[in-house]
């Protein structure tokens, strides 16, 4: 295939970039959709007396994937926050935040930054309980720093704004960057509020546990109700599904017009060949009505008169074909008498 049928190197890197976010997308999608699925599919449990006994009866005293709500309730001790009182919670995570404003060399403008510097997350063993204090019954909740959806609340949020010198002004500015301030916070997961856990139930030893399914499915602690948390879940899964769409598009527009390229290519190679068959069956023709032989014909001769050299080259086809005085009488508007195309100019040749 000749150069002008070859994709351009920006048609190849857009048709290489979107197959790859394509692909990348609908891996996330395939993904997200099946912990979708899964977590439709759970079975909803509740906190009651006759928890123990669903277990007991379950294969190996388990329940692969299950959804269940109840209260936070600390096992021992809790965690007392360090800035607000009265403010007890079982898991507790400070964020120390910088924010910064950037120098962009490339649109010369000043962005926001953010960067952290520091995360500490404490936390205690804590049981999710029944919302009906009768109920004598508690779920120990383990390893939930594993859980995809740790909601924890906000409890406390400051700004801690940087002073600068005038010195340090010159030299933020010369450097490109300029410190704004830390911003500190602390978020908790308060003992008593309202939290649905979905994972791997088991009973062992008499304790019930919640604790990280297996075979990849997602591991949940949150404290929206579990129509939210499935509603949240569907929702990700239509925005990945989306992109997945669009670049999918664009890949297939990228590929469509690649190959509509190389199919007019073809095209206008077949028209081109056929023309030059016609081209030597009309010659062969010319040939014997003028009684010559093909072998007395110079292989320089115009192809019109076969008795002049040609000396003349038409634009923009590039063809050599005929000389000036056939070219002169070639009928208005010009064309090449190989490819028919449009004579634009015509450039004498000069033979050394």
């Amino acid at each position: 295939m000749e150069n002008s049928a070859r994709p351009s190197t920006t048609q190849i890197i857009l048709l290489a970039t979107s197959s790859a976010f394509t692909a990348f997308f609908y891996s996330v999608y395939r993904k997200k959709s099946g912990s979708a699925c899964r977590l439709k599919e759970a079975t909803q449990i509740s906190i009651d007396q006759d928890l123990k006994n669903i277990l007991s009866a379950a294969p190996g005293k388990c329940v692969p994937y299950a959804v269940i709500q109840g209260v936070v309730k600390s096992v021992k001790e809790t965690l007392s926050s360090q800035f607000v009182d009265n403010c007890k919670g079982v898991i507790e995570r400070l964020t120390l935040q910088e924010h910064k404003m950037v120098w962009n060399r490339t649109t010369h403008l000043w962005n926001d930054c953010e960067k952290k510097i520091h995360q500490r997350t404490n936390m205690v063993p804590f049981d999710l309980v029944s919302y009906d204090d009768s109920v004598d019954m508690a779920v120990r909740v383990l390893k939930p720093l594993d859980a995809a959806e740790l909601d924890l609340e906000k409890v406390y949020e400051t700004f801690h704004p940087t002073v600068q010198s005038f010195t340090d002004v010159i030299g933020h500015f010369i450097s490109g960057e300029r410190p704004k301030g830390i911003q500190e916070t602390e978020e908790m997961l308060k003992v008593g509020a309202t939290v649905t856990g979905v994972g791997e139930l088991v009973l062992d030893r008499n304790i019930i546990k919640l604790q990280p399914p297996k075979q990849g499915m997602q591991y949940y602690i949150s404290q929206c109700d579990y129509e939210s948390l499935l509603q949240k879940q569907q929702s990700s899964v239509k925005i990945w599904k989306i992109l997945t769409v669009v670049f999918g598009i664009a890949t297939c527009a990228t590929l469509f017009f690649i190959l509509r390229k190389q199919y007019r290519h073809y095209k206008e190679q077949k028209r081109q060949k056929s023309i030059q068959e016609e081209f030597r069956e009309m010659q062969s023709q010319l040939f014997r009505e003028m009684n010559l032989e093909e072998d007395l014909i110079s292989t320089n001769a115009c192809i019109i008169c076969l008795s002049c050299d040609r000396s003349c080259v038409f634009l923009e086809c590039g063809h050599v074909c005929s000389c000036d005085e056939c070219y002169q009488a070639l009928p208005t508007p010009k064309k090449c008498p190989i490819c028919r195309s449009a004579i634009s100019r015509v450039v004498p040749l000069y033979s050394s």
